[in-house]
């Protein structure tokens, strides 16, 4: 089974204008609301094309009760914890020219709730693989990603981290399948800029050394890279209209996971892990199955080393 867990879940509202002018009232052409939050993408792109996932988590209100349902109707297993506070409600604004996400805080979470969470994983078993993904709500505290790892590691089970920053980082020495930072998380980490794609490929390779068993570095219409422990592969940028790239990275990860936990293959994992971003990022919400499987034929990918 692969879990996601999305710590820190939202209900996202999009809103579509020709133009957005701040400080003046705009009139919004078209609106959308849908569950939000990195493993709640995962899942959904799991479930599309056809991989078993739970997702995880904590909601609570009615912002909470309508991600329970969107998954509910979309027949897409979930066991989430409830808690008293409101599941965040993310805006996102969308232009001719530009992309804005307003993102809330998160809600505070009581300890009860919390131990109830935590009790999920102690039934993991060693094939299963749990994905971490996005923010942490600050009742949490700093450190629950890795009090989460610990629990993974004592059930012999394995786990991705999709997060950026300090906390990628804390992750590596726990040996994550799968890192998937995109350029410019990339560039904050190690604190430098990139010209060309050679000059990110020393500091894939310097993540794998810091514990990651593989690393995708993500360039948006730019391709990507993959790193292995034994060679390193190019998957060019497939031309298209770029609808909305929200999700997009967590589809990635969820194309990977869902090829590499039936095949262990990295590389056919990758093939379809960049299907599944590309599609997304040309879709309006989810991409059809048709419209993947349409990108996935167009795939280019070349050993770089």
């Amino acid at each position: 089974m692969i879990y996601t867990v999305t710590l820190n879940p939202a209900l996202d509202y999009f809103m579509n204008y020709e133009e957005l002018a701040l400080g003046e009232v705009n009139r919004t052409g078209k609106t959308q609301i849908s569950a939000g939050g990195k493993g709640i993408m995962e899942s959904r792109m799991l479930s599309l094309i056809g991989a078993k996932s739970k997702a995880l988590g904590f909601l609570g209100g009615f912002s909470g009760q309508y991600i329970k349902d969107f998954l509910n109707e979309n027949q897409i297993d979930s066991d989430f914890t409830e808690i008293e506070d409101l599941t965040r409600i993310n805006v996102k604004l969308k232009s001719q020219e530009n992309e804005t996400s307003l993102d809330a805080a998160g809600p505070k979470l009581q300890e009860s709730e919390i131990n109830h969470f935590l009790e999920k994983f102690d039934h993991l078993k060693e094939d299963d693989i749990v994905v971490f993904a996005g923010t942490i709500p600050k009742s949490l505290g700093e450190d629950f990603y890795e009090r989460l790892i610990a629990k993974v590691q004592k059930q012999k089970a394995t786990f991705v981290m999709d997060v950026d920053g300090q906390k990628l980082l804390d992750s590596l020495p726990a040996h994550p399948l799968l890192i998937k930072p995109n350029r410019e998380e990339l560039e904050a980490i190690f604190e430098t800029s990139f010209k060309n794609n050679e000059q990110i490929i020393p500091y894939g390779q310097k993540l794998l050394e810091m514990g990651a068993q593989n690393v995708i570095v993500s360039m948006a219409g730019d391709g990507a890279l993959l790193f292995t422990n034994e060679k390193v592969y190019f998957a060019q940028g497939i031309k298209g209209e770029l609808k909305n790239s929200i999700g997009a990275g967590d589809s990635t990860v969820a194309g990977f996971l869902a090829e590499y936990s039936q095949s262990k293959d990295p590389l056919l994992a990758f093939r379809q892990a960049i299907a599944c971003g590309t599609s997304k990022a040309f879709s309006n919400d989810m991409p059809s199955r048709a419209f993947l499987e349409e990108i996935y034929k167009k795939v280019n990918i070349s050993e770089v080393k």
